[in-house]
């Protein structure tokens, strides 16, 4: 029985089952440092954002595609450097103005970080925190899932500013990295799992780390649905349009 989650490395070897029960909350991801796993996949990513290289016009951003860290290392170094968490969604020119004009009268700010911030679509905001940043010099982290250069914008001098940031990505997870991920997201919830229903999901799930996390999305209401532990079959129903060979798998799972 797995009782916690830290889980470091690729590495390591979870078995048994996963979790005692299923509680109707909602779920919140848990960010801390002990919980990042370190992988091949990660470590470029982890040498800028978390090693001692500086960055150029200290700004630089992180993309990768969902569910594969980018988040939980943007949180990690927000908490490391004191920085002031935003978010790229609720960005607005007058948030922007105000952030710096708060800024000005307290305590100083040095760090700042923007996750999803290819989501603003107030374009101005987003060019006043990348020139203001740059004339405060204020270290600046931009998470996204492509790269800036790459961001629909409008605006010339945005454009601009984006292509010369700097980016660094974080691949799709391996093999190890992928069975860990999923066993850590099922123990998160607290999902009941056997052993070999989790061989079968890593055999017949897509491999990213989207697909983990919507997979255990969908197993968690499954769970909650039917009051019963997750059993093959039932995973099979939850996830049939997702599964690999989908109809030769449902077939051979026996009645529950």
């Amino acid at each position: 029985m797995v009782e916690g989650t830290k889980l470091k490395t690729d590495e390591n070897a979870v078995a048994g089952v996963i979790g005692q029960l299923v509680l109707p909350f909602a779920h919140t991801p848990r960010f801390a440092v002990g919980d990042f796993v370190f992988s091949a996949s990660n470590a470029a990513a982890r040498s800028w954002v978390l090693g001692p290289t500086p960055w150029p016009e200290r700004r630089l951003a992180l993309w990768g595609a969902a569910g594969t860290g980018k988040t939980h290392m943007l949180e990690i170094w927000a908490r490391v450097h004191d920085a002031v968490l935003l978010h790229g969604g609720s960005l607005s020119l007058a948030h922007v103005t105000a952030l710096f004009a708060a800024r000005a009268t307290g305590a100083p700010v040095m760090a700042m970080a923007v996750d999803r911030a290819d989501e603003c679509r107030d374009e101005r905001a987003l060019l006043h925190l990348l020139n203001t940043a740059r004339e405060q010099r204020i270290a600046l982290l931009l998470g996204g899932r492509t790269p800036p250069a790459r961001w629909p914008v409008a605006l010339p001098d945005l454009a601009s500013r984006l292509r010369a940031t700097m980016a660094v990505a974080i691949r799709q997870p391996g093999d190890g990295l992928l069975r860990v991920l999923l066993l850590r997201l099922l123990a998160e919830r607290q999902i009941v799992v056997s052993q070999p229903v989790v061989e079968w999901l890593l055999r017949r799930l897509p491999r990213t780390a989207r697909a983990m996390q919507d997979a255990v999305d969908r197993l968690d209401h499954a769970a909650l649905a039917c009051g019963r532990p997750i059993t093959r079959g039932l995973a099979a129903r939850a996830l049939a349009d997702m599964l690999v060979d989908t109809i030769s798998a449902a077939a051979s799972v026996p009645g529950d």
